[in-house]
Formats: C-alpha cells, sequence, structure tokens
C-alpha cells in the first residue's frame, strides 16, 4: 500500500468490513468508520492517555452487549481510525504490511462494538507479540 491518505485508510476500513462473517457484517452496517490524522484530546483524557501516538484506534458508542431498545441514540456508534499512530506504529514494527495494520486496528475497535473488552480481544489476538 503506497497511499497513505486518509481516503486509503478509510477505503480498507471499509474493505475489512465487508469481510466479516455474518452475522457481524450485518451488526457492523450501522457503525460510521472515520479517519482522522490524530485523536482528540478529549478522546485522550477520558482514556488517561498522555501521549497522542499510543492511540491508534477508539471505538465510540454503546457496545451490542449493552444496548436496551429503550436507549435512544445521540449518535451513531463509531470507529476511529487514527491514521498518525498508525503510520508510526508500522514504521517502527516494520513486519507488517500497513493494509494489515489498519485491518487489525479496525477489527479490533469493532470487537468492542461487539462487545469484546482488551482482555477478551487479547486471549485471541496477540497482535503485539
Amino acid at each position: 500500500m503506497t497511499d497513505q491518505s486518509l481516503d486509503a485508510f478509510l477505503s480498507t476500513a471499509h474493505e475489512t468490513v465487508a469481510t466479516f462473517p455474518e452475522p457481524f457484517r450485518e451488526m457492523a452496517a450501522e457503525v460510521a468508520v472515520v479517519v482522522k490524522d490524530w485523536p482528540a484530546e478529549w478522546m485522550l483524557q477520558d482514556l488517561d492517555i498522555g501521549d497522542a501516538r499510543d492511540l491508534t484506534g477508539l471505538y465510540d458508542g454503546i457496545p451490542l452487549t449493552e444496548k436496551s431498545t429503550f436507549d435512544q441514540p445521540t449518535q451513531p456508534d463509531t470507529v476511529w481510525l487514527f491514521r498518525e499512530p498508525i503510520l508510526l506504529e508500522w514504521r517502527e514494527r516494520g513486519d507488517v504490511a500497513l493494509r494489515d495494520l489498519i485491518a487489525h486496528v479496525t477489527v479490533h475497535e469493532f470487537a468492542h462494538h461487539f462487545g469484546w473488552s482488551d482482555d477478551d480481544i487479547a486471549e485471541i489476538d496477540r497482535w503485539w507479540e
């Protein structure tokens, strides 16, 4: 992947979601995907993260396992991908294709939408090793 633009990241994320098996693909359809260069300050503060380089993605919403028919959404659930931190990790790792890293972050954030915790995800995805 030579194109490192915001649009290329978004395209890769959408292609990744399109490969989800059913019923996950259908459950992911209502989630907005947004790519920005850096996370917003409020995101870092909410997560108690001091360095924006440490946040490659974020799920902002109510996980499906916690939703109720009584919930009145004020905004769509959103998966955020942060281009600059992803590019930094990709350069530092040097052992993974950029498309694969974008796909990994996308899947990780959608796993939160499906109700998985970071610990749940780590049990089956030891990406950092």
